[in-house]
């Protein structure tokens, strides 16, 4: 059975982007990432950090600005327009998640490098990181049954939408629906937030699994997999506990915006 350690593949795609960024330095410009949020909360703190501590280890400028959510919207339209900022992120969740969209259309798209804006010049980060991390291990696509559980804007959607584009045989669900059908599938991937959500009893001998759901039950981080699948030896793959899609997803977010320093 394959680990589908991202971690692994983010540290090759870093070395790259080492010597991408230095280049840029020695000729006047440092990538400039800004990550707009208004919360304070440990499990966010924590994710706005990761993306720091990289930034760090590949010469990359990251800002963390925390505001108030009424000032989302004016922070955005300034980052915007400053020209030493070269993309933007706003780190999800926000306190009022319905104006989510609203605030995620803000951003301009050349420098929307998470992609969540619907318009912007890059597919979202973290679905681009799942299909790295496919890739990277060899699953095939092309002749397989994928579902996709989950439909959010940031990894469900965009990730549909990626594989319907290749002609991949793709399904996907909804939270609410019914999940025993998931043992015909040979791919699952479940991005829903709902801890332990896919259960053991779901999957058949031989299933890829990707566990791209996070969500924080007394501050700790727990993904979509219930526990008991990752005792289960007869699968073809899975992501672990922790390394699967998150470090890719970072190093997807500094490739674009590597490219939107570049292009500018």
């Amino acid at each position: 059975m394959k680990i589908l350690d991202g971690a692994t593949l983010a540290s090759f795609i870093k070395e790259r982007q080492r010597r991408q960024i230095a280049n840029l330095v020695s000729s006047g410009i440092t990538p400039h990432l800004l990550i707009i949020r208004d919360s304070n909360n440990p499990v966010i703190a924590k994710y706005v950090n990761l993306k720091i501590k990289y930034g760090e280890d590949i010469g990359a400028k990251v800002t963390d600005l925390c505001v108030p959510t009424a000032e989302l919207s004016s922070a955005i339209e300034k980052a915007n327009l400053d020209p030493t900022i070269h993309g933007i992120i706003l780190q999800l969740p926000i306190l009022e998640k319905t104006q989510t969209d609203h605030i995620t259309s803000l951003i301009t798209p050349t420098k929307d490098v998470d992609g969540l804006s619907g318009h912007g010049n890059y597919d979202s980060a973290t679905a681009t990181a799942i299909n790295w991390l496919l890739a990277g291990y060899d699953i095939p696509l092309a002749s397989s049954k994928i579902a996709i559980i989950g439909r959010g804007k940031l990894v469900g959607a965009p990730l549909y939408q990626i594989f319907t584009a290749s002609g991949y045989d793709v399904t996907m669900f909804h939270r609410g629906d019914d999940l025993t059908k998931l043992k015909n599938f040979d791919i699952i991937i479940s991005a829903t937030g709902t801890p332990g959500v896919v259960s053991d009893d779901m999957i058949k001998s031989g299933t890829t699994l990707v566990d791209a759901g996070t969500a924080s039950e007394n501050g700790v981080i727990k993904g979509d997999l219930s526990p008991g699948i990752y005792h289960r030896t007869d699968l073809k793959a899975i992501t672990p506990r922790i390394g699967g899609v998150g470090p890719l997803t970072i190093s997807c977010l500094f490739d674009h915006l590597i490219q939107a320093t570049t292009l500018r």
